[in-house]
């Protein structure tokens, strides 16, 4: 039995309702992947798109740098010739500050000592006097040094100061004043026991007495 031209014209226009099915579907995944795509990008340019700037912060430890939000920034004794030896796990505890070029200073913080260097990822991290510069995670306000002195992934942490290389001064260990020596004492013959110099050759007086033997004086002890 040959098609009606009606069931022909159903099966046409059902194909032309499919096709425009499948453009519609692949139009929103297109669209829904290029919105992605841009959320991911504002996030990642979001971290490293802006220009870091440091400052000072009064702490317990003193006056400290900061980043924009007050966090203080820490130096990690294990980094040489200004690379970062923190990352992966690392980073995540001890966040790199970063910038997307040469970071501003404010006052009272020196802007020829700041710098960057290149990560392993190709992110520019901040450096202070050649030290690459970490916020520390437990940090959660302003002010806070909980990371001063930690010694986690090999080496310690110290708060970085404006003019030196870490906040925290090592105070001079006192010097104990000199003891006198005890004099030294002189050995005696005859079992004897030695006593110190300048006193006599014996402790218990000496009986002497001279007798004189054909005009010559003798000494008895």
């Amino acid at each position: 039995m040959q098609p009606t031209c009606l069931e022909g014209k159903e099966r046409k226009a059902g194909r032309g309702l499919a096709s425009i099915r499948r453009l519609t579907v692949l139009g929103l995944a297109a669209a829904l992947g290029t919105a992605g795509f841009l959320a991911v990008g504002s996030i990642a340019s979001s971290a490293t798109g802006t220009t870091a700037t440091v400052s000072l912060h009064t702490t317990k430890l003193g006056k400290v740098l900061v980043n924009s939000k007050g966090h203080t920034l820490y130096l990690f004794e294990k980094d040489r010739n200004a690379k970062s030896a923190c990352s992966g796990k690392c980073a995540q505890y001890w966040p790199p500050l970063l910038s997307r070029g040469k970071p501003s200073a404010g006052p009272g913080v020196k802007a020829s000592m700041l710098g960057t260097t290149r990560r392993s990822n190709g992110s520019l991290q901040v450096t202070y006097n050649k030290h690459p510069l970490y916020t520390f995670a437990l940090d959660k306000s302003a002010g806070q040094t909980n990371g001063e002195g930690s010694s986690n992934f090999g080496a310690k942490r110290y708060a970085v100061s404006s003019r030196e290389r870490r906040s925290s001064k090592r105070q001079p260990q006192p010097r104990l004043p000199r003891q006198p020596r005890a004099p030294a004492t002189r050995k005696h013959p005859a079992g004897r026991p030695a006593l110190p110099p300048g006193d006599p050759p014996y402790a218990s007086p000496i009986v002497c007495s001279s007798t004189r033997r054909h005009g010559t004086t003798y000494a008895i002890l």
